[in-house]
């Protein structure tokens, strides 16, 4: 494979990333060849040893997703990050996505304890404006103190939501490193 056929699969591999982020690194990659050929080596064998053109693309994309989680750390740009590190290979689906599930589903859970333990006053209250002859005042006063829990357990929610994120996002980076030059690049 040649410079230009190369440039052009890598440039397709990144379609999805933004053009001015696409436009440095195939500039990047020219540079590479152009240094290869002053120093004697054929396009062909710059190519070889640079790797497909989509493995590269997909360690590209994965770093540059990581760093949006790192900039902002939004829903978004999480499950873009988990995706396209998934996308490194096969075993990545189950290193990366059955601790992104199981995390997820702890913090889902939780999130809702705590919002279940907040509105369980209204929904005593609204049970008793349809059957009043249910009401019971130590109820209320539980239902409160539920509310009172799940005040404290969304505070802490809160807290554990943004340590598990960073947590996680630091391994996603580890896999990165991992899949891009094994142990010695960790």
């Amino acid at each position: 494979m040649n410079k230009e056929q190369f440039l052009t699969q890598l440039e397709g591999a990144l379609k999805r990333l933004p053009s001015s982020e696409r436009e440095d690194i195939i500039q990047d990659f020219r540079e590479h060849f152009e240094v290869g050929v002053s120093e004697g080596k054929s396009e062909e064998e710059i190519a070889k040893g640079l790797g497909t053109p989509q493995q590269i693309a997909k360690e590209i994309t994965a770093s540059f997703h990581l760093e949006q989680v790192q900039e902002t750390a939004t829903t978004g740009n999480v499950l873009r990050a988990v995706w396209a590190v998934i996308g490194l290979g096969f075993f990545n689906l189950v290193i990366v996505l059955g601790p992104f599930i199981a995390l997820a589903g702890i913090v889902l859970s939780g999130w809702a304890v705590g919002l279940s333990g907040i509105v369980s006053p209204v929904l005593y209250l609204v049970n008793v404006a349809i059957y009043p002859e249910i009401f019971e005042l130590y109820q209320l006063f539980i239902s409160i103190t539920f509310a009172g829990i799940g005040i404290f357990v969304i505070i802490g929610m809160y807290y554990v939501t943004r340590w598990l994120s960073k947590g996680f996002i630091r391994y996603l980076q580890f896999n990165v490193r991992m899949v891009k030059g094994g142990i010695g690049n960790a």
